[in-house]
């Protein structure tokens, strides 16, 4: 909800830029997603099964494309690396890929929030929900750290930012 509403407000405080309005739309289809599914949970039946299934789909592709275009800078056609962005700081354009599925497959453990997996291979729930609590916080650090540099490539395309920091004293030679 506190991120709904600093998207909310910043819509306003930067002179209506649309995309503050557009993030703030994705927290909301992620409240409502849950919403959906609580309601679900209290009340298991196939029209509410419906309402959490197409209201958890349309809150995934909403934050995937968030993710990929909005914060991570990805999917660009006409970028020099073929659907990522022009710059990019690691050398290996395949872990960049691979990042792209891990967010996509993490971004679904939602489905089991529905399907109720009471025992997967003999786990038990409990054990379950736990794992899942888990792959969001990792699927939240390996997501902040593609946003962080997206947002640091930006800032030095724009001048607001060095991508290296001269050391200040001089190199010396080795003895060696």
């Amino acid at each position: 909800m506190s991120s709904f509403k600093s998207s909310y407000w910043r819509y306003w405080d930067e002179n209506f830029d649309a995309n503050h309005l557009a993030n703030a739309g994705k927290y909301s289809s992620a409240m409502l997603a849950g919403a959906a599914r609580i309601l679900y949970a209290a009340h298991p039946t196939p029209m509410w099964l419906g309402v959490a299934i197409i209201t958890s789909i349309f809150a995934t592709i909403y934050q995937l494309y968030w993710d990929f275009v909005k914060d991570w800078g990805f999917f660009n056609p006409k970028s020099k690396n073929k659907w990522l962005r022009d710059d990019l700081v690691l050398k290996n354009k395949n872990i960049y890929y691979v990042s792209i599925a891990i967010n996509f497959v993490l971004r679904l453990a939602w489905v089991e929030t529905l399907l109720h997996f009471k025992k997967i291979g003999g786990v038990e729930h409990r054990l379950v929900e736990f794992f899942l609590a888990s792959i969001e916080i990792i699927r939240r650090g390996h997501w902040n750290f593609y946003r962080l540099e997206n947002e640091h490539l930006n800032n030095v395309g724009k001048f607001r930012a060095v991508k290296t920091v001269p050391l200040p004293f001089k190199e010396m030679e080795s003895d060696g």
